[in-house]
């Protein structure tokens, strides 16, 4: 019962309460061992954060971002492995290179639900929208933004927040400055993902390790 309440509430505080869109059809698929669900949501709460924008009394945009650390994507490629019943060597062999990549750059699975659509526009080189990441080194530009598509049932087994007319995006960052210095320097307990334009701006804040 207890395991019950902690992921119920662990869902709720994901999904959101009162400023999301309605989410329509079948909920986001979850692993029929509990004890394992909780473990991913508490997992995936710890790297994951999210905000809104608004424009007096009209919603601009909803946005929830997930920190791929190694820690997250381990857990990820795991909870996968679970939901396809994938043999031992090949979870090894994907795990091997979620890390290899955890090492080239800092990387966001950003999901974003836009209600003008003219302004999904973050994998254009002319995008409205400035996204840095922020650490206590300073802010660094992304060295690509790649658009998934649309929220489907894979992505939300993964990532629970994304309603259905989300949109999701991978964000990736250097992992040091032009000086050779860390963008993430050892030690460094939270960062930002920020996204600004003229029509506002969001900050999600998330824990670094």
């Amino acid at each position: 019962m207890k395991t019950q309440l902690r992921l119920a509430a662990l869902l709720s505080a994901l999904v959101g309460c009162v400023s999301t869109p309605p989410t329509l059809g079948d909920p986001a698929p979850v692993l029929k061992d509990e004890r394992q669900e909780l473990v991913y949501q508490e997992v995936l709460e710890r790297f994951s954060a999210r905000d809104e924008l608004y424009s007096g009394f009209d919603t601009v945009l909803f946005a929830a971002a997930t920190l791929q650390t190694p820690a997250f994507r381990e857990a990820r490629v795991r909870r996968e492995a679970t939901f396809k019943a994938l043999p031992r060597e090949r979870v090894e062999e994907v795990l091997t290179r979620e890390l290899a990549e955890a090492v080239k750059a800092h990387e966001f699975f950003l999901g974003v639900h836009v209600f003008n659509y003219r302004y999904d526009d973050f994998d254009r080189s002319s995008s409205i929208w400035n996204l840095v990441l922020v650490t206590p080194a300073g802010e660094v530009r992304p060295v690509s933004v790649e658009r998934v598509g649309r929220a489907d049932m894979e992505l939300r087994a993964f990532y629970p927040y994304l309603g259905t007319f989300w949109v999701g995006y991978r964000v990736r960052f250097p992992t040091t400055f032009a000086d050779g210095k860390a963008v993430i320097p050892s030690g460094t307990e939270r960062v930002v993902l920020r996204m600004a334009s003229a029509l506002g701006k969001v900050e999600m804040r998330v824990h670094a390790h």
